[in-house]
């Protein structure tokens, strides 16, 4: 029993349609789903990635509207990594970035920039091995697409290895070095490393609320019986609508998530038409008419006729 790789990273966003401009517009991700928070489903959750909403492509943001911006201290991912084809992705994206004026840093083979949230990201070329998830934004060359999520950093809370054991033993990982760590998944691979700081963290706007690692369907209950076995304190199964997914917070602080692939975004809109209109939980359809009124209205790049979030 192996996990599969990456599933997702949920982040913390202020203000919704700004997320979408950059997310869908600057970095020409797909705008997979627009949907809302299951446990407080008066704000947004927005989901971006590939073309078909793969496992392993898909970034989501929590909308607190106004949110302070927060800041990542131990216990917490300050850095998510993504794919890029080529080195010379990499200049593409240092003057796309510089032209919506998003500052941006150039090392040996990275390009580091924040979004307006202030969530720090590092692109890289993507390893050979991975498989290439790409949106089809018209503005982007295909050649220098992003390709997927290839990894993640965080702020260890305390001895680099305290997860040691839970992330080899029980998940999966190979240690690669002190605090250093690789899922060779079927998706590719994907890596998970620590970074050590003693500021303090404090959850709000561009940080990561949790991390999810993409399982096959037929697994998910034996990865909740594993990790309970392990000693960690793990959530009841829970459906989610577009996946099954199971939580617990691991010795390092980092809130894990393991999610199943199915059934999928596709399951409520057709999947040429990902992202255009408000879909809702099953257990907040009752809440529609309401939600309509309230929530503002997105406009979104790629939209074929749809309408507004507001008016879906």
């Amino acid at each position: 029993m192996h996990l599969s790789g990456l599933h997702h990273v949920t982040m913390i966003t202020g203000d919704a349609q700004r997320n979408v401009a950059f997310h869908a517009g600057v970095l020409g991700l797909r705008f997979v789903k627009r949907t809302v928070n299951f446990d407080a489903p008066h704000y947004y959750h927005l989901y971006f990635g590939d073309e078909a909403g793969s496992p392993g492509s898909i970034l989501t943001w929590f909308e607190f509207p106004g949110a302070v911006r927060g800041t990542c201290g131990p216990g917490m991912i300050h850095t998510i990594r993504l794919g890029v084809p080529s080195s010379a992705s990499l200049d593409f994206w240092g003057e796309r970035l510089a032209g919506h004026d998003a500052a941006c840093a150039r090392g040996d083979a990275s390009l580091s920039f924040a979004d307006p949230d202030g969530l720090r990201y590092e692109l890289v070329v993507a390893d050979p091995r991975s498989r290439a998830l790409q949106a089809l934004s018209p503005d982007i060359p295909a050649e220098h697409a992003i390709t997927g999520v290839t990894g993640v950093r965080a702020y260890a809370t305390g001895a680099l290895g305290a997860d040691r054991e839970l992330l080899t033993q029980t998940l999966g990982f190979t240690e690669t070095a002190p605090g250093e760590y690789v899922l060779e998944g079927a998706d590719g691979p994907v890596t998970y490393g620590y970074d050590m700081t003693d500021s303090p963290g404090r959850e709000g706007a561009g940080t990561v609320h949790h991390i999810a690692w993409h399982s096959r369907d037929e697994d998910h209950g034996a990865w909740r019986e594993r990790v309970m076995q392990a000693g960690h304190s793990v959530t009841p199964v829970v459906d989610r609508d577009y996946f099954q997914a199971i939580y617990f917070r691991q010795p390092q602080r980092v809130l894990f998530e393991i999610a199943t692939t199915s059934p999928g975004f596709a399951v409520d809109e057709e999947p040429g038409r990902l992202g255009e209109q408000l879909r809702l939980p099953v257990q907040h359809e009752h809440l529609r008419a309401q939600l309509e009124r309230t929530l503002l209205p997105l406009t979104a790049p790629r939209a074929t006729g749809a309408a507004p979030s507001g008016d879906a």
